[in-house]
């Protein structure tokens, strides 16, 4: 069943308000998850004890990043804004909108997908605060002239620049695996069900649409691991942190890619079963049954008389019915 067959269109401008207004406290907990995550960037992650005989894995260079600055949903202290996993999806949204023009689907297609990214920061910077983990750069963070000093109880005391040195303690798990997958895989759900690529009936070609998105953020995730910014581990965990919250997120909204109905949101359908029900026409049965029935004069074809409607209020004022 396509919307088409449906015949029903809610377009921004007739349902968009409403819309809005309806899911007003679900925009206001966004904003609330926008706050943490900023305050989680600004707080000072736990500094692990790095001691001498465990910079053997922590030498590698300090290199720029392979992924632009400008790529990247989030701004943190790297200062990369990680745009992709969000800009690109919302423009796949809007061209779907544009042909079918569902403000349920644009609506609810935008709002999962900003939950998925920021329910995944939050975790991911909360995380990254809690666990400390050093970066493989970290030597030369610590010790940007390759002179390393100890304490006397063997942990490193460094002197490079503070920030540099905060945000070597940010390696677990990897903020860009788990955005990149966040945003790219609510992305490549969102298509699968568009596309149905799950009908059963054997279109293999579908999986390569589905697989993209997943593919780009696969990249971005071995692009840490190039740049010595992660650990494979930290990518590792961070894409299947992004992955598992997209998921949910995008169930809340739509339903699974290989259900029969996977192709619109679910508010969409709701939405059809109220105008059809609104717009039901009366049964002629009804209409007969209401016509035959008696009226109080006796006489089922002729309409009751002012004195026998007054008499019947008399007898109900008196309780005799």
């Amino acid at each position: 069943m396509s919307s088409i067959d449906l015949g029903c269109r809610h377009t921004i401008k007739s349902h968009g308000a409403s819309v809005a207004r309806k899911h007003r406290h679900d925009w206001l907990i966004l904003l609330l998850l926008a706050g943490i995550e900023v305050i989680l960037n600004i707080i000072h992650p736990f500094y692990r004890f790095v001691g001498k005989d465990m910079m053997t894995d922590l030498k590698y260079p300090l290199k720029d990043n392979t992924v632009p600055v400008w790529a990247v949903p989030k701004t943190d202290s790297t200062g990369d804004a990680q745009l992709y996993a969000v800009l690109l999806p919302i423009a796949v949204f809007l061209l779907f909108y544009i042909r079918r023009k569902d403000i349920y689907d644009l609506h609810h297609s935008i709002l999962g997908l900003l939950f998925a990214v920021l329910i995944t920061g939050v975790l991911t910077d909360a995380i990254k605060d809690a666990v400390g983990r050093p970066r493989p750069d970290f030597f030369w963070r610590c010790f940007p002239d390759g002179v390393d000093n100890y304490d006397r109880w063997g942990d490193v005391i460094c002197h490079g620049k503070d920030s540099v040195i905060k945000e070597g303690h940010k390696s677990f798990p990897s903020g860009h695996a788990s955005w990149s997958f966040a945003g790219l895989g609510f992305l490549s759900l969102y298509l699968s069900g568009k596309i149905k690529a799950f009908d059963r009936r054997g279109h293999v070609a579908k999986l390569c649409i589905v697989f993209l998105p997943l593919l780009a953020a696969s990249l971005v995730a071995v692009s840490r691991v190039d740049d010595y910014w992660h650990h494979w581990q930290d990518v590792f965990a961070g894409g299947l942190l992004g992955l598992v919250v997209a998921t949910f997120c995008y169930l809340q909204f739509f339903p699974a890619p290989y259900h029969t109905e996977g192709w619109g949101p679910y508010a969409y359908f709701r939405a059809v079963e109220e105008s059809r029900s609104n717009s039901r026409p009366v049964n002629a049965s009804e209409v007969e049954v209401a016509n035959q029935q008696p009226s109080r004069s006796g006489n089922p074809f002729m309409p009751e008389s002012p004195e026998n409607s007054r008499r019947s209020l008399v007898d109900v004022e008196s309780g005799k019915i």
